[in-house]
């Protein structure tokens, strides 16, 4: 898996996540259960992440709906 974007918010990362799964891209997000570390306030970034095969597909899709990938 590929590192496609990375963030620390969280309606940024459900977007891109309803985006990808209506391309048929599945990810997954990696880092969900630091907020237990942080305290919940959202310092640490969460990351999304795609197979190796789809992530120029998924590169494109973000760049279509103005996402900024955060790398």
């Amino acid at each position: 898996m590929k590192e496609l974007l990375r963030s620390t918010d969280p309606t940024i990362l459900a977007f891109a996540s309803a985006l990808l799964e209506g391309e048929d891209i599945d990810c997954f997000q990696m880092d969900v259960n630091m907020s237990i570390l942080e305290g919940g306030i959202g310092i640490f970034p969460r990351r999304l992440m795609v197979r190796t095969d789809d992530l120029t597909r998924a590169e494109r899709v973000m760049r279509d709906n103005d996402i900024p990938l955060g790398r």
